[in-house]
Parts: structure tokens; sequence; C-alpha cells
């Protein structure tokens, strides 16, 4: 199953700050070559998603429980995250919940096993751009480095 990619128009409805201003340059054409995949629910993925708005970032929206990812992507992930237990939010209620067997899968078969059973594990929001940029969490600096955005 393909996911679905819902755009986000920046800057369609509200004005902008005068102590936020859109960067130039950021993905010239509004091509949408930046994805964010979370959890529709998830409050660091919605702050997240008003910073990409406020900055005039188009991207594209992925539910990773809605739209379980491929084990080639989450491997891919793993790889630029610094691992499998950097990709993991193991102060998360489903971790903490997980029976103590499962928390430590010895191959990646198994690790991909329990984030298709459990997307939620994954530490939110993942980003992905079309220049091959990865950020996994939520900071202002953090998204400010990605996108090359000046304040």
């Amino acid at each position: 199953m393909r996911a679905m990619l819902l755009p986000r128009c920046p800057g369609s409805k509200r004005k902008a700050s005068r102590a936020w201003r859109a960067p130039t340059g950021l993905h010239p054409g509004n091509d949408m070559s930046t994805t964010l995949y979370g959890l529709k629910n998830c409050d660091t993925c919605k702050k997240a998603t008003k910073w990409l708005d406020r900055f005039g970032v188009a991207y594209g929206f992925v539910d990773y429980r809605d739209n379980r990812q491929a084990p080639e992507t989450l491997k891919e992930w793993a790889e630029k995250a610094g691992g499998w237990d950097s990709l993991i939010n193991k102060s998360s209620t489903t971790w903490r919940q997980l029976p103590e067997n499962r928390k430590s899968p010895g191959s990646e078969a198994e690790w991909t096993l329990l984030l298709k059973e459990y997307p939620q594990l994954i530490r939110r929001p993942v980003v992905v751009t079309g220049e091959g940029g990865f950020s996994q969490g939520f900071s202002d600096n953090g998204f400010k480095k990605l996108f090359g955005a000046d304040t």
C-alpha cells in the first residue's frame, strides 16, 4: 500500500509574524520534496508541522500508524539515525509495556517486525528531505539547521 501524502499550503491562512520570517530559497517551486512521518495526534508532530508552515516549507505528511513503512525504509532510517536503539523512543509507554524479551531484538528482521507491529515506537517525527536530509524528533534549532532557515 502506498502512503498518501497530504499537502500543506504554507502560510495560507496566517499572517507572517515580524519575529518569524520565511527564509528564501527553501525548496524552490514548492515541490514537496520534504516528507514528515509521524502520528497525526502526536503533539511533537503538530509542533513540527506548525514550524514548517511558519517557515514556508512545503511538505507531505504520512501517518505511519495508518501507512506502515517497508522494512527497507525502516532499515534506512535506522542507519541514518545511528542504529536501531537511536530510532526507538524508549521512554514511551508502549516500550515500557513490552515484554522484556521483545525489548532486545537480535537481528534486523526482528527490529523491523517489532516496528511494523508497534510503529508508535519510532521516535517522531521523522523528516526526510529530497536532498537526502534526515531528522528525527523536533527542535527549533534542529529544523533551522536542516532547512537552512535564518531568523
